[in-house]
């Protein structure tokens, strides 16, 4: 246990300084799309850089969320930003997988993702990891996880030119997320 607190201690000490502030995360201001609509409803023209729809957690269908969290973090209501049963799983597949030229699998939790997709590069590398998990850390315990969720699912990018779920609800379906249904959500 000493040696874990003394390599945990260490690793704190170094990267501290280099990690960027999360007054991002606090202060987040994504850019939304414009729309153009006409008299009777019909979408004549969006202007945006990143096609983005801000909704707020409470307005997100739940199983929405719950399609989500199943696919992408069944622990996200356990953990405290990271999950270290997956990583240590990861570790142990990815060890293999190495040595059988199979794709590695990824132990990012939600809390990890969001802090990636605002505050840190998607640049590979053991640094980038280890600032990642100690922000993630910090992030859960200054945000709720609504407020983390809300974050995930009105940024992540979705395809189709979407960030967020609810331009690939209109992106994808041609409706707002709230009249998806199953099928859909699940896609």
């Amino acid at each position: 246990f000493l040696i874990i607190l003394s390599i945990f201690v260490s690793i704190l000490w170094k990267y501290s300084p280099d990690l960027p502030s999360y007054n991002k995360i606090l202060e987040y201001k994504p850019d939304l799309s414009s729309r153009l609509y006409s008299s009777d409803g019909i979408l004549l023209k969006s202007y945006h850089r990143e096609e983005r729809i801000f909704i707020p957690i409470d307005r997100i269908p739940t199983n929405l969320k719950n399609a989500f969290i199943s696919s992408e973090d069944k622990n996200f209501y356990q953990h405290f930003g990271i999950d270290i049963i997956a990583i240590f799983r990861a570790s142990f597949v990815n060890f293999y997988s190495i040595f059988n030229s199979q794709k590695l699998i990824g132990a990012s939790t939600i809390t990890q993702q969001v802090v990636k997709n605002l505050l840190l590069t998607s640049e590979v590398s053991f640094n980038r990891k280890i600032k990642e998990i100690l922000l993630s850390i910090r992030v859960e315990n200054i945000l709720s996880k609504n407020q983390i969720l809300e974050l995930y699912l009105n940024d992540i990018y979705l395809g189709y030119r979407s960030y967020g779920v609810a331009a690939a609800s209109l992106n994808y379906f041609n409706k707002p997320i709230h009249e998806l249904e199953l099928h859909e959500v699940a896609f």
